[in-house]
């Protein structure tokens, strides 16, 4: 066992899901939901911080038998999850979404899109991710006249890996968004500027009085990088991707073996 990082007890726990919190075949462990449930009989908080937006929550939390809050599409929603309603949307302007699309589509021919409103999800009929797919539309052309908000804009491509997509998005110069990606399959995520999983949580944080130094934090992916470097203490999952095991000293065990309890219960246990 190692030495804990905190002096006390961290109040608050932010934990992404996918690849972190849930094993690989997506469900939350008995030994997950007794971790949680001892951190909030602390009186700590757990903060799901997720790609995902928040209808693909609900099912999770209740596996997990979490009540509190979600922040939901990489920082653009958060979202309570008991009330089923959103608390705060940071929302992408049409215009910037297209320019994005426009240049990404450029540099990765053959790449196909979709937005995110929070409710749904708009897409192309030849987007890649078919079980993505909730609302369809025959052309991209199509996605900028649907007159609904947007908080995540989702590239995809069948011929790169999401990290070869990244080069290409730093290669186009995009300076008015944030892009991202979860790894694996070739996607990125694109949202408005300084819209990120830590900028939405040090926010959350900051209106409970909660410093970055109380926050413990835990994640898999580039995505999860901005938490992970802003907590505390944040641990890379032994599965994680190799940007992130580069840049996080910390490491809990991968998810298939409750690597998050396997901390929690070291930081919150008697």
């Amino acid at each position: 066992m190692t030495a804990s990082p905190f002096l006390t007890p961290p109040r608050l726990v932010a934990t992404d899901l996918d690849g972190t919190l849930l094993r690989s075949d997506g469900t939350v462990s008995e030994r997950t939901r007794r971790a949680l449930r001892m951190v909030e009989a602390t009186g700590a908080e757990v903060v799901f911080v997720t790609a995902r937006p928040p209808r693909y929550v609900d099912a999770i939390a209740e596996g997990a038998g979490h009540e509190g809050t979600a922040i939901c599409c990489n920082g653009a929603i958060v979202y309570d999850v008991p009330g089923r309603q959103f608390l705060d949307a940071r929302l992408m302007p049409t215009a910037v979404a297209h320019k994005a699309a426009e240049a990404l589509v450029a540099a990765l021919p053959g790449s196909t899109l979709a937005l995110e409103t929070g409710y749904r999800l708009i897409s192309e009929r030849d987007f890649g991710k078919k079980d993505f797919q909730e609302v369809i539309v025959e052309s991209a052309a199509e996605l900028w006249e649907a007159d609904e908000d947007i908080v995540k804009l989702l590239v995809h491509s069948d011929r790169h890996h999401a990290d070869l997509m990244m080069t290409a998005s730093h290669d186009a110069a995009l300076t008015d968004v944030e892009v991202t990606h979860s790894g694996g399959s070739g996607m990125l995520e694109i949202s408005s500027p300084g819209v990120t999983k830590a900028g939405t949580l040090a926010l959350w944080c900051a209106a409970r009085g909660i410093a970055a130094s109380e926050v413990v934090s835990f994640g898999d992916m580039p995505n999860d990088l901005s938490t992970l470097t802003w907590a505390g203490a944040g641990y890379a999952m032994g599965n994680a991707h190799p940007d992130v095991l580069a840049a996080t000293p910390l490491r809990a065990a991968a998810n298939d073996d409750d690597g998050v309890a396997r901390v929690l219960e070291q930081l919150y246990g008697s």
